[in-house]
């Protein structure tokens, strides 16, 4: 679920060619990329333009489908300093730990000199480098926010369709979203929820604040958090009005009931535009639409690196830097929907004015590029992933097992520390 770019990058091209360490036959390379989900280069057909470009180079890519499995090879990898691809995806939920005590597994792109790192959002860069200034990831896509909606449940339950008019319910208020689906749910078609889970609540509440899980000095705060009280709150008031499917997110259930359907609306980050499309099907091709998030935030965003134990670290970096680049950014953004981490790219024409077809040519380029110029620069801790996915646990504890706020609140916070502990 990210993205990438363009600066086909020269010298030592023939130092990693030897077929002993290679991958391949005489004089050809193979560069293997370890990704999770639909990252988007392959489908992009970013791989077949890099291999046109360099026909020493042969890439092959090897996808998990979830993140919390990728990670768990990635580290066990990592620890062994082996069976490492050459190029490596992290989620942003995971780079602080990458940063941090694991760092020197990564190679310092600030060391190679045909790096460009001039086009990245700052904050981006500072995600990825290291307490003693090692950069060791280029930031492939970011977050930016918006609602994606169902047009023809809006009409049947009697709401607005227009894209303006829809972002106007709920402009500047998180809870204002949650009583239009108040609104919504007394006229809602029959089996219609208003929105696909309380996870997906919580998770585009607490990616519009700064601090969520730890503070600037890097201690933890996620008990006492205004963001996660926040972001808890309202996913509660999600379930207690009745306004959710009760799945869990990236479910085959979660699955299904996008394809049926179900729900009205989704917090949607850029990147869920292609998982939208992909699960939703041809037949509800048209149907979606998507307006300005209640208030703008960052959810997700992806980055590369490169493994000091892999086989072709010259050769990766250049790719790495290429996926990366401007270009290959603005085109995976006019293909996927993952909007570039690229300052420059996000300027390009075919950024500012794309449009997704499958969305009957909403301006995508136009609403994640408002969102993303008001984004805060989220603070990246090395638990934010299992802080954030137990809370959106916990919330499906009230869900899905009727246990009451207070209790599952209780529960979570015990198997956090945990968690923690171990």
């Amino acid at each position: 679920m990210a993205v990438g770019l363009t600066a086909v990058l020269t010298g030592g091209l023939l130092a990693a060619c030897s077929s002993s360490d290679d991958g391949g036959d005489g004089d050809q390379i193979t560069l293997t990329v370890g990704v999770f989900g639909q990252f988007g280069y392959e489908e992009a057909g970013l791989y077949d333009e890099y291999m046109d470009l360099n026909p020493h180079i042969k890439i092959q890519q090897d996808s998990i489908t979830e993140n919390k499995d990728y990670i768990a090879q990635l580290l066990t990898r990592l620890s062994q300093g082996s069976g490492l691809a050459d190029i490596q995806a992290i989620e942003v939920a995971n780079i602080a730990d990458m940063a941090g005590d694991l760092n020197a597994r990564w190679v310092d792109f600030n060391e190679y000199e045909d790096v460009d790192t001039s086009h990245f959002a700052p904050w981006k860069l500072v995600q990825s480098t290291s307490a003693d200034g090692r950069l060791i990831g280029l930031g492939t896509d970011i977050g930016p926010t918006a609602i994606c909606y169902r047009k023809d449940h809006f009409e049947a339950a009697g709401l607005p369709t227009d894209r303006e008019e829809v972002g106007a319910l709920w402009a500047g208020d998180w809870s204002a979203y949650i009583e239009t689906g108040e609104q919504f749910q007394e006229n809602a078609p029959d089996g219609v929820s208003w929105v696909d889970s309380p996870g997906g609540v919580y998770n585009g509440v607490v990616s519009s604040y700064e601090e969520r899980y730890y503070d600037a000095q890097g201690e933890l705060i996620y008990e006492d958090s205004e963001a996660v009280q926040a972001a808890w709150e309202l996913g509660v008031r999600t379930e207690e009005s009745g306004l959710s499917t009760r799945q869990k997110q990236f479910t085959d259930e979660w699955d299904r009931a996008m394809a049926n359907g179900d729900f009205a609306t989704i917090s949607c980050p850029a990147w869920m535009l292609g998982y939208i499309q992909e699960k939703a099907g041809d037949g509800s091709a048209g149907l979606w639409d998507a307006a300005p998030a209640p208030v703008p935030s960052n959810w997700g965003g992806a980055f590369v690196g490169v493994p000091e134990a892999g086989k072709n670290r010259e050769e990766a970096v250049k790719l790495a830097a290429w996926l990366t680049a401007p270009e290959q950014q603005a085109k995976l953004f006019s293909e996927r929907g993952s909007f570039p981490s690229s300052l420059e790219a996000q300027q390009e024409s075919v950024v500012q004015e794309a449009t997704h077809p499958y969305f009957e040519g909403m301006p995508m380029g136009e609403i994640f590029s408002s969102a993303a110029a008001e984004i805060p620069p989220t603070i990246i801790g090395p638990r934010d992933q299992l802080i954030q996915e137990a809370f959106a646990d916990g919330l499906l504890q009230i869900a899905q097992q009727g246990e009451s706020p207070e209790a599952a609140w209780n529960n979570t916070l015990s198997r956090i520390q945990n968690a923690l502990d171990e």
